[in-house]
């Protein structure tokens, strides 16, 4: 909790940046990996798992665009994967900003712990060789946990 805290608080001036543009798509080729994320449920007290380690890839083959798969030890203890799309068009200061859309399993209460899709919303980060994304997970009926989720990751090229 507290290093999620720590990460948007130096994240936050440059959401305050006084840069907000949409992003010019160009091409890219880059593939980045990544441990999991470590989650702060909006729920603390329901005693979901907030370490969610795993492994991932993400590769991104333009400014705006890139794809992702993986799993993870998801909020219910159980073993998650994912597939997905991130749309990121809009850039606030050193931040990139939009969604990321796919699918998911493993979580028991909603379609039996098989694949369901889902959009949630992303911030992305990057310098170098490292960066973070900052996905806001909306809650969905007692199914879905919300939190803010933490993902660092480096890049390999």
């Amino acid at each position: 909790m507290q290093k999620i805290l720590l990460i948007c608080a130096l994240l936050a001036p440059a959401a305050h940046a006084d840069t907000l543009a949409f992003i010019d798509a160009q091409p890219r080729s880059e593939l980045w990996l990544n441990g999991g994320f470590f989650s702060h449920h909006f729920q603390q007290k329901a005693g979901f798992n907030n370490r969610n380690l795993g492994f991932g890839g993400e590769y991104r083959y333009s400014t705006v665009s890139s794809i992702t798969a993986g799993e993870f030890y998801n909020s219910d203890r159980h073993t998650s994967h994912y597939l997905g799309w991130y749309w990121q068009p809009v850039q606030i200061g050193i931040m990139r900003a939009g969604l990321v859309a796919g699918g998911f399993d493993g979580y028991p209460r909603m379609q039996n712990g098989g694949w369901f899709v889902a959009a949630i919303p992303m911030l992305s980060v990057e310098y170098q060789r490292v960066g973070a994304n900052l996905a806001i997970v909306p809650s969905y009926q007692n199914r879905l946990h919300g939190a803010l989720s933490l993902q660092l990751k480096v890049k390999l090229f």
